[in-house]
């Protein structure tokens, strides 16, 4: 080997080392801001295909985090009786996609809607239609009408047996080191038609379904874990209505689960002010904000949030409710919001949450 092969391989390791480790498994670090984007509705392998065109192209617009709900739109080994749909995504597909994902710096985070969510109009998802036992209001509400989603019973102990291994293979199958389980719009603890909560309070449990999952997820499986943060926001002293806040008694779970959980708040209007964030942030959790639709509500909702010079403050999640694969990279919220995350970098300007209060 000549000389000057010799120092380009010895240069070469060298510049491999400074390179993050957490970089390498597509991880951010620390010092970066999350620039995440919400997906869901690719509940194939077609799909899933579709979606890793767009993956080096997501990653050059500097998105490095993905939160991928999945739902029952896998092909789940242990009770493959809730699938949903004739070609769910495989772990095939689910392994290929991980590895796109880590390969372009992306860290790719699972997600599985828990509590809230079990079913959409008309449809009820396979856990409440083969065990119909686990409805929290069974047998009312019949065809879903007059209300927003089911809910399954938090009192049932089979439940969590049940949903902790379909994480599990969704853990395994997505390689994830972290995952986002939901509990967002839950409204039916304690309702009048569900006979093992009514009259209980509705934080003490919500709170359970939480702590239940982080017992799992966290302790048990070593993974970080996510979940909306809506139900946590007293609705009574933050006027955010009743969709991004809670005024059906939930909020006060805010104190009864552990602060190592990364807060998703979702808010999807242009404000002023969001004290949802400081509030977390006070009590002690990450938190990463979501926007939607609106260009200049998310540029609102970032640079408010940006303000907050703690490591608490993660970065910023977009949100893609309805819209198509196709239209994913024009979607003028990401695009806008990008922009205006790298604008408030430069600025560097700080805030102290003290002034909010």
């Amino acid at each position: 080997m000549t000389a000057r092969c010799v120092f380009l391989s010895v240069l070469l390791v060298l510049m491999l080392g400074c390179v993050s480790p957490q970089v390498q498994r597509g991880i951010p670090e620390a010092s970066m801001n999350w620039r995440a984007v919400h997906l869901l509705d690719y509940n194939t392998d077609d799909d899933l295909k579709d979606l890793s065109n767009n993956i080096l192209l997501l990653a050059k617009m500097g998105i490095n985090v993905i939160i991928f709900e999945v739902d029952y739109n896998f092909d789940y080994e242990s009770h493959p009786e809730l699938r949903r749909g004739n070609k769910p995504i495989t772990k095939h597909a689910a392994h290929q996609f991980a590895a796109l994902c880590r390969k372009n710096g992306i860290r790719l985070i699972p997600e599985f809607q828990s509590l809230g969510h079990q079913s959409w109009e008309e449809e009820t998802y396979p856990l409440l239609i083969e065990y119909p036992e686990f409805d929290t209001t069974p047998g009312a509400y019949p065809e879903n009408k007059d209300i927003y989603c089911r809910e399954w019973d938090p009192m049932n102990p089979r439940i969590n047996q049940i949903i902790f291994e379909l994480m599990d293979e969704l853990i395994e199958a997505f390689e994830a080191d972290a995952i986002h389980v939901g509990m967002d719009e839950v409204f039916l603890l304690g309702d009048e038609f569900s006979p093992s909560t009514k009259g209980m309070d509705p934080a003490e449990l919500y709170a359970k379904t939480v702590n239940e999952l982080y017992e799992h997820l966290v302790k048990k499986r070593g993974v970080e874990m996510l979940m909306w943060g809506d139900r946590l926001i007293d609705g009574k002293k933050y006027a955010f209505g009743e969709w991004e806040s809670s005024i059906n008694g939930t909020a006060p779970a805010v104190d009864l689960i552990p602060k190592d959980i990364i807060i998703c708040p979702w808010h999807y209007e242009q404000m002023d002010e969001y004290p949802s964030i400081p509030m977390f942030i006070e009590k002690g959790f990450r938190v990463l904000p979501a926007g939607w639709r609106k260009p200049e509500a998310t540029k609102s909702l970032i640079r408010y949030s940006f303000q907050f010079k703690s490591p608490q403050m993660l970065g910023h999640l977009f949100t893609t409710w309805g819209v198509e694969s196709q239209e994913l990279l024009k979607f003028p919220p990401i695009i806008e919001g990008i922009k205006h995350i790298r604008k408030v970098e430069r600025e560097g300007t700080s805030f102290s949450s003290s002034q909010l209060f």
